[in-house]
């Protein structure tokens, strides 16, 4: 019983984590849509951030998959 709380709670912590992290995304994925819409080169600044980020995400997001399965399985 204590493991399903403990999921979920985990869960819903990780979702808005990466709510947090969509939302500081967005900012440099606005500044790389800028650049090539301009056809110019993206400021490396901006594509590390972007990078980090999402990998932080997608990180997340197969925490959330597996605790989700381990939630499945109790």
């Amino acid at each position: 019983m204590f493991n399903k709380i403990k999921l979920k709670r985990g869960i819903k912590s990780s979702i808005k984590l990466i709510e947090e992290l969509e939302k500081k995304r967005y900012r440099s994925q606005s500044a790389l849509v800028e650049a090539i819409l301009k056809h110019e080169t993206p400021n490396d600044d901006d594509v590390e951030y972007f990078n980090k980020y999402t990998a932080e995400i997608d990180k997340l997001r197969r925490e959330i998959r597996s605790m989700k399965k381990d939630l499945e399985n109790l």
